[in-house]
């Protein structure tokens, strides 16, 4: 079992990962830059939507039908949501958010990464 308190604390773990509830006080939102790589519901902490490749999004929505979908009101080609009560190994899970975030850090302009990496090795 994968707890919000996991869930936060792996993620506030990345450089320039930040936390926010912009659309409402249930949905949490977690983001490297300005840019989101996941999103939960704080009340009801069974699924996350994270970005994916679209090719990888499709293959894993066919690997396991009965944990992954679509992203839920996302973009269809690069969101997944992952319900966490269906049976994904944990560090399978974990793989897929370092996933979300890395390919979220590679959109950002180059001087933003430099000042999120500057930033991680001065604290």
């Amino acid at each position: 079992m994968f707890y919000i308190t996991e869930l936060r604390q792996y993620c506030l773990s990345k450089a320039g990962c930040t936390e926010s509830t912009p659309f409402d006080i249930e949905t949490l939102v977690f983001k490297v830059g300005n840019k989101i790589f996941l999103i939960t519901n704080i009340e009801h902490f069974e699924e996350i939507s994270l970005k994916c490749d679209p090719e990888l999004a499709q293959n894993l929505r066919a690997q396991y039908p009965d944990a992954v979908r679509a992203g839920y009101h996302l973009n269809k080609k690069h969101w997944n949501t992952i319900n966490l009560r269906g049976g994904m190994p944990l560090p399978e899970v974990l793989g897929w958010i370092d996933h979300s975030y890395s390919l979220v850090f590679s959109s950002l302009k180059k001087v933003e990464q430099q000042a999120i990496l500057t930033a991680e090795n001065q604290a």
